[in-house]
């Protein structure tokens, strides 16, 4: 394969092609099940199970909190993936952080509880929920980069919203499978086993992404880079010595979209609407199923997001979404204090129309802001920084501002804010669509794409 076939996503089969959409869906599909389950089960069983010596709403924000701890490792995650992406190729690492999530879900399916085992229960827990951020810190970027290496250059928003479909296809199952469990085994039964299943089917699900992702080839990309033995030795630290505030950038673009989303994939309010002593007190299997719901919406948006933004331009089409994302939150609240069902599906489902358009062109806009050799570092420590910024304690922070105020009103705020940010950072960046990612190119990739500074 020549350098232009590497650029341009030429000299593929069209068997190749599916078969690499194929294992960035199915493989994402399962990290991102394993990473929303412990969510879902922070909202209903873990406060109890595991911080038992906890009052009530104390037990709830610390439930909260370790989902947003695994957060904070995830910067590890995308060091070590990005490292060994640059330097020994995408495939390895893909296959590597999916055995880690995988193993890590189906350890807490068998997790004894605070009663049983004390304060070691909460500690293990919290350990493997760790394993789950690294693993998540590296997983992403090789799965984007994957599918937009492999791409042709007019549909590279569309290729690289596979591994982004992924996330609300994790939702579905993760949401699905608690939702099943809940009914199979109400009440008293879902604390004492229920809960566990879905964990433990991670065992099977990761059976299937290992199969796949091992039958991908290696993106032509760095296939070119080897041949040329162009891999960089340091590319984390050449990464920050020249690109610091384009990552800086790219993370808030990120953390916009991140922190409304975990109002849906986090706990926060699967918590507001469940809870008995709370405004709704709706059933818990009910609001789950409003939860898939959503996460339908979610992917169709999703898709349709990597679809225009190869026509409209990465840029516009998240100046777009934005503006969508505004929408739902000033609905999410009024819709859900209608108090039925199907207003918090309808809340849900209208908040992810905007989710969607702000996530699905994210891998192919990744992966033309960075040079070839130091893109793997580049997409995923952006990605890893930006969801501490957004999603790690976006539930935590909701749920504290609800004690403090006794209202959603500062919640709406919060949500708002975080959109601007993600809406300036986006007006910062030039728009890059369509950029030949292949190393030959690597001079035309390494000039700025941020909005006043020097392109040379």
């Amino acid at each position: 394969m020549n350098t232009s076939d590497a650029t341009n996503g030429g000299g593929i089969s069209q068997r190749e092609r599916r078969r690499v959409v194929a294992a960035t869906i199915v493989g994402t599909t399962v990290e991102w099940y394993d990473f929303f389950i412990y969510s879902s089960a922070a909202a209903l069983v873990l406060p109890a199970l595991f911080f038992e010596g906890l009052s009530g709403a104390a037990a709830t924000i610390v439930g909260f909190t370790t989902v947003g701890i695994s957060f904070l490792f995830r910067p590890l995650g995308a060091a070590i993936a990005g490292h060994l992406g640059d330097r020994y190729g995408r495939r390895l690492v893909l296959v590597f952080t999916l055995v880690l999530m995988g193993a890590s879900t189906a350890l807490i399916g068998v997790l004894p509880t605070y009663e049983t085992a004390g304060a070691i229960a909460p500690i293990l827990l919290m350990l493997l929920r760790i394993m789950q951020g690294i693993s998540a810190g590296g997983e992403w970027g090789g799965a984007a980069l994957m599918a937009c290496e492999h791409a042709p250059v007019a549909k590279r928003g569309l290729f690289g919203a596979g591994p982004q479909i992924g996330v609300p296809l994790g939702l579905i199952g993760a949401a699905g499978a608690m939702a099943i469990m809940s009914q199979l085994a109400p009440g008293d039964e879902f604390l004492t086993w229920g809960w566990r299943i879905p964990f433990l089917l991670s065992i099977v699900l990761i059976g299937v992404g290992y199969y796949v992702r091992r039958k991908v080839e290696e993106t032509p990309v760095f296939t070119e880079i080897a041949k040329r033995a162009a891999q960089s030795k340091t590319p984390i630290v050449q990464l920050f010595r020249k690109h610091t505030v384009l990552v800086l950038l790219a993370a808030l673009v990120f953390a916009g979209n991140n922190a409304v989303g975990y109002m849906t994939t986090g706990p926060f309010l699967q918590n507001y609407t469940i809870n008995p002593d709370g405004p709704l007190g709706l059933p818990r299997s009910d609001v789950l199923w409003t939860v898939v719901g959503g996460a339908v919406v979610w992917l169709v948006s999703t898709l349709v997001a990597g679809w225009i933004s190869d026509r409209l331009g990465r840029r516009n089409t998240f100046t777009l979404g934005w503006v969508l994302q505004a929408i739902g939150v000033l609905a999410l609240f009024p819709l859900i204090h209608i108090g039925s069902i199907g207003s918090v599906f309808a809340a849900f489902a209208v908040l992810s129309v905007g989710l969607g358009f702000t996530y699905g062109p994210t891998s192919a806009y990744y992966a033309e802001l960075f040079p070839a050799s130091i893109r793997f570092s580049g997409v995923s420590i952006a990605y890893a920084i930006g969801s501490i910024a957004g999603g790690a304690f976006a539930s935590t922070i909701a749920q504290a501002l609800l004690e403090a105020t006794g209202g959603t009103g500062a919640v709406t705020v919060y949500l708002l804010g975080m959109t601007a940010v993600g809406l300036a950072a986006t007006l910062l960046i030039r728009d890059r669509t369509g950029i030949p990612l292949g190393t030959e190119h690597e001079a035309e990739q390494a000039a700025s794409p941020i909005m006043g500074a020097s392109r040379a």
